[in-house]
């Protein structure tokens, strides 16, 4: 019997191996393997997963650990799926190259995109536990699943970032969801940070991400958004700042930001940009964590108690296109606890949840139009996103004079 893992990041490891620490996959009787993807635009020049620092010691719970980009190359990971009359081969030849028998279990993160749903389309007829990928898990699945996909995923594990906030993620399917213990997830925590490269003392700390590589904002925005952040920083006296830039978001980033800093008398270092966000608040403890709306800055309150403030987030959450977009619930959240603090964050999230993915969550209706009739739609809805579901405040409602503007707009254009 084999139990088959797959991790595309240092921040999944990290959880998978907490959850097996704790005996949420039971006892080590059998095989376990650990599949890991790199994931990046160009993975060729990105530092596979398992070479990063600190996996090392993450190591020893797994059999063997596999590249799923050796194994498809020169496919690309996020973009190859098996076609459906391609699959009982491809199967065949997979279970053949792993060397697997019977497989008994499958734990997969972002279920909804390969290569995790190709990886569950290909090694088939056993369960699938979905670990949940930071903040994400608390809003709605992005697609639908296949029901030869959904009827197999018997639980969601996820770190409990949000303390009585549910996850939305996979609700529509009935999955359960528990939660990976603190001290789990910590414990793995101090045990990479222990390995990891040294790190550059700072007093505070930037977190970068990849909005512009996303097409959230343009690369000039997400640069002088990480400059609002670092004046911000420099006028409350910060003159020793760690820049931790993104995994996936390359040095241009730093690049600028370094050339920020001068002028305004900060010394600027940059971390390792493998090295996860949690193992930096563990091992240098900035006295403040500043970011967008990356999950680090809830964990960096959540685990560590350390303060944190979100810059550019009602710029983000009025520029992600379509309304849908998985990013979307992250970046509600952050700003919700960070920036707005006024409604309450549950029904926050399932309004704005309802309205990502109506036709998934029927019964979260009534909660919506009652929360957007007392709270009107504010950054966090769409007025044309709420006209088409015929939830748009009395209030909000366009006069018959601009419904004719825009009428005779479309028709002109």
């Amino acid at each position: 019997m084999t139990q088959v893992f797959y991790a595309s990041t240092l921040y999944g490891a990290m959880s998978l191996a907490a959850a097996i620490d704790e005996g949420a996959f039971g006892p080590r009787e059998g095989r376990r393997m650990l599949l890991v993807s790199n994931n990046a635009a160009v993975p060729e020049v990105a530092l596979p997963l398992d070479r990063m620092p600190g996996f090392a010691v993450l190591r020893s719970r797994f059999d063997d650990v596999v590249s799923w980009n050796d194994l498809i190359a020169p496919l690309h990971p996020s973009a190859w799926k098996a076609r459906v009359i391609e699959v009982p081969m491809l199967e065949r030849l997979l279970r053949t190259r792993l060397g697997l028998d019977e497989v008994a279990e499958l734990a997969l993160e972002s279920i909804a995109v390969a290569p995790a749903r190709t990886i569950a389309g290909l090694i088939r007829d056993c369960p699938i536990t979905v670990y949940a990928d930071g903040l994400m898990s608390y809003g709605p699945t992005r697609d639908p699943l296949p029901a030869e996909i959904f009827r197999r995923i018997t639980r969601l594990l996820h770190l409990d970032l949000v303390p009585g906030l549910a996850p939305m993620l996979l609700s529509e399917y009935g999955v359960p969801a528990s939660t990976i213990s603190d001290e789990a997830f910590l414990e793995v925590v101090t045990q990479v940070a222990g390995t990891a490269p040294d790190m550059p003392a700072g007093q505070a700390m930037i977190l970068g991400q990849y909005l512009s590589a996303l097409e959230i904002l343009t690369p000039q925005e997400e640069a002088a958004l990480h400059e609002s952040m670092l004046r911000a920083l420099a006028d409350l006296g910060h003159t020793d700042v760690v820049f931790k830039p993104h995994p996936a978001a390359g040095r241009r980033h730093a690049r600028l930001l370094r050339a920020a800093a001068e002028p305004l008398g900060v010394k600027l270092s940059v971390a390792d940009e493998s090295v996860p966000a949690e193992v930096c608040f563990a091992a240098l403890r900035p006295e403040l964590v500043v970011g967008c709306f990356s999950t680090g800055l809830v964990s960096a309150r959540r685990f560590y108690g350390l303060p944190a403030a979100a810059f550019g987030t009602e710029l983000v959450l009025e520029r992600l296109t379509p309304y849908e977009n998985s990013n979307r619930v992250p970046a509600t959240i952050v700003d919700a606890l960070l920036c707005d603090g006024r409604p309450p964050l549950a029904d926050v999230v399932r309004a704005v949840g309802y309205c990502m993915q109506p036709d998934a969550h029927p019964d979260l209706r009534p909660h919506a139009a009652e929360f957007i009739g007392a709270h009107g739609s504010g950054r966090y809805f769409k007025k044309q996103r709420l006209a088409a579901l015929d939830l748009l405040p009395g209030s909000e409602q366009p006069s018959p004079l601009s419904r004719l503007k825009r009428r005779l707009s479309r028709a002109l254009s």
